[in-house]
């Protein structure tokens, strides 16, 4: 037992070896789903009126919140998102490939799920507890602060530039169907069906995803942190572009298919 808690990779081995904890870690997959069928819907609303609140992680838990049964369905996300979260910690110990250059890209790779699960997990839980948080307001924040310290403009246009690889690699994944690799393919046209949805999700993921990143990098020329607005912003700024309407929308009907996408990793996802 003292030799499994001394070596990470066995503990972590152990862990993932939990069927309680693998149950959780395919919840928090289903949840994913949930928020980005939320998004996505705010998304077209917001393409199509005036109105539509904020497309993002926030805009997603708010409209939760305020929903019949609002508070359970927090706390599920909660649970679900810290359980996937942690579930991709024991995957950074888990990592083994002989080149050592490669192993560290998986880690590294790994752990930003994490942290990217994580810390929407600590935003659900503000909500379920009473509070509330903004995706915008902490975006431009964590922007100012950067500007803020020495050699910050060129930090935060380096964060710009790592969002847009970040967007640019969803593309890839859905583009190429590499996100394959992730699930165990169902058949027949459950399959066919699951390809298709994966690869609208990625792809518009990933749009979406460059567009902050790029919104990062106008931030830092600008010097102005408002610039950096999140994803709410990211969505908005692609209306704001010739054919914007109809962009917007296909991005919109894209992370709802993500979500849908996700329902279907819940279960099938190789973990």
């Amino acid at each position: 037992m003292l030799g499994t808690m001394t070596n990470p990779r066995g503990a972590a081995r152990q862990a993932q070896s939990s069927d309680a904890f693998e149950m959780l870690a395919r919840l928090g997959y289903a949840v994913n789903g949930l928020l980005h069928l939320i998004i996505g819907a705010i998304a077209i609303t917001i393409a199509t009126t005036a109105g539509g609140g904020s497309a993002d992680q926030s805009g997603a838990l708010g409209r939760l919140a305020s929903t019949p049964g609002g508070g359970f369905l927090l706390w599920v996300v909660v649970v679900g998102l810290a359980a996937l979260g942690l579930w991709q910690i024991t995957q950074v110990f888990r990592v083994s490939d002989p080149d050592t250059k490669k192993a560290w890209g998986k880690r590294a790779k790994e752990a930003g799920k994490a942290v990217a699960y994580l810390a929407i997990a600590v935003t659900a839980f503000r909500f379920a507890t009473g509070g509330s948080s903004s995706s915008s307001g902490d975006t431009q924040s964590l922007s100012a602060q950067l500007l803020g310290t020495p050699g910050g403009v060129i930090l935060l246009f380096l964060v710009g530039l790592g969002v847009v690889a970040v967007g640019l690699y969803f593309i890839y994944k859905g583009a190429t169907k590499k996100f394959l690799e992730d699930i165990r393919t169902p058949s027949g046209t459950v399959g066919s069906a699951t390809e298709r949805l994966g690869q609208a999700g990625y792809i518009a993921k990933g749009i979406a995803v460059a567009v902050v990143g790029v919104l990062f990098g106008v931030a830092a020329v600008t010097t102005d942190p408002a610039e950096a607005t999140g994803l709410d912003g990211a969505l908005r700024s692609l209306a704001e572009l010739p054919f914007g309407t109809a962009i917007l929308v296909a991005v919109g009907i894209g992370l709802v298919a993500y979500g849908v996408y996700c329902f279907v990793r819940a279960r099938t996802a190789r973990l």
